[in-house]
């Protein structure tokens, strides 16, 4: 009982600038497990035995472990209790970054990238969570703010892993991440406020409740279309630009790739500002110039072509950018999917996500594929039709 008041108290009045704390910096350190392999791929690859034309699986089959957690555990949260389910799913992913850091075999190395994405699902049960103890007022701000946590382990991932991984090597960042999310596990254990949903349903409804929740709510598939698009431009970037500053045209070393990525973590912003803007009910323009944001960033990325300091800021330009309108993006669209209704905000947020991710994988799997083919401008073109084709859609919105 006493529990379930407390869980009251919060919903009625509001979340604490410490919770907000707690979950923003939890679904950071949780999200950047499926980063810190990206910049790292040509070091694992050489170390493991994996062939350099296969090597974007480290990254795709993170990303696809990600989406089966969205589509199959996070709309848990709609029925079980949430903390008990994002302890679960984290003991998870310690397990799988334990055993991907000790493996010499790229067979088992892969297995455990697919399990680190599946358990680092809890991320996007904390989001909901997060929505369900917000104030309607202002839940957009609130989402933002926790989602900037999110975005700015996305964006601090990379640089992290290649400072480590050009010190001490790539297995150490794997056990760190571990231990960081064990203690994560203990904290959040402790400190997150019970939450039970009210809804009693089989889980086989609920993974049916899914597929018609695609088919009856178009905003979904919209909003989803649109993060596809941008999600998958971002990946691409993010995989191929620390090939090309480590081609000869930059030279740069691991170092020199990290402090790079490091300047596109202030991207981060746009966050609480885009749930600012939709708590306003400024979702359609935000969208837009959103949108514009990213294309623009990769028509920025095509005049870094001479040069080597006007093309290098050149390309930090873009990489800030690039991740402020990615940022934005993702936010307006949570925010308008939260106010579907509470009862299906885990559900809605793993559909949401999952389209998400496949953009994402598809993005690193294209983007290495064209590298090697074409070279950087037509990785470039591929990552601009993206949003050709978001834009085209956003044209259609009554």
């Amino acid at each position: 009982m006493k529990m379930t008041t407390n869980k009251n108290q919060n919903t009625n009045s509001g979340i604490s600038t410490l919770l907000i704390l707690l979950l923003a910096v939890s679904c950071g350190v949780i999200v950047a497990n499926l980063y810190y392999a990206q910049p790292l791929i040509e070091l694992i690859s050489s170390d493991i035995g994996l062939p350099s034309s296969t090597a974007g699986l480290v990254v795709t089959l993170t990303q696809m472990g990600y989406c089966i957690g969205l589509l199959f555990i996070v709309p848990l949260g709609d029925i079980l209790e949430n903390r008990k389910l994002v302890v679960s799913s984290l003991l998870l992913t310690v397990f799988a970054l334990i055993i991907g850091a000790s493996s010499n075999v790229a067979t088992l190395f892969l297995i455990a990238t697919f399990f680190i994405g599946l358990g680092s699902v809890a991320a996007q049960i904390l989001v909901p969570y997060a929505a369900h103890v917000s104030p309607e007022a202002s839940r957009g701000r609130i989402v933002g703010n926790v989602m900037s946590g999110l975005l700015l382990g996305i964006m601090l991932a990379r640089p992290v892993a290649s400072l480590v991984a050009g010190f001490f090597g790539w297995r150490l960042m794997f056990f760190l991440s571990a231990g960081f999310v064990l203690i994560l596990i203990l904290i959040l254990y402790k400190l997150l406020p019970y939450r039970k949903p009210s809804i009693n349903t089989q889980y086989p409804l609920l993974l049916a409740s899914m597929w018609k929740l695609v088919k009856t709510v178009p905003i979904l598939r919209r909003r989803a279309i649109y993060h596809v698009c941008v999600f998958g431009a971002y990946s691409l970037f993010w995989t191929t630009v620390p090939m090309l500053l480590r081609s000869p045209a930059f030279h740069l070393s691991q170092t020199g790739i990290a402090l790079f990525a490091l300047v596109g973590v202030s991207g981060a912003a746009a966050s609480p500002v885009a749930g600012w803007l939709a708590d306003k009910g400024l979702v359609k323009i935000s969208t837009a110039i959103a949108l514009i944001i990213v294309i623009i960033s990769l028509l920025l990325c095509l005049l870094a072509q001479t040069g080597y300091s006007l093309a290098l800021l050149i390309l930090v330009i873009a990489s800030i950018l690039l991740d402020m309108g990615v940022s934005a993006n993702l936010v307006l669209g949570q925010r308008v999917i939260f106010s579907l209704g509470a009862e299906y905000r885990s559900r809605l947020n793993g559909l949401y996500m999952a389209f998400f991710f496949v953009g994402g994988a598809i993005g690193s799997a294209v983007g290495g594929w064209a590298y090697a083919v074409g070279g950087w401008n037509t990785a470039l073109y591929i990552g601009i039709a993206f949003q050709i084709i978001a834009l085209i859609y956003f044209a259609t919105e009554k």
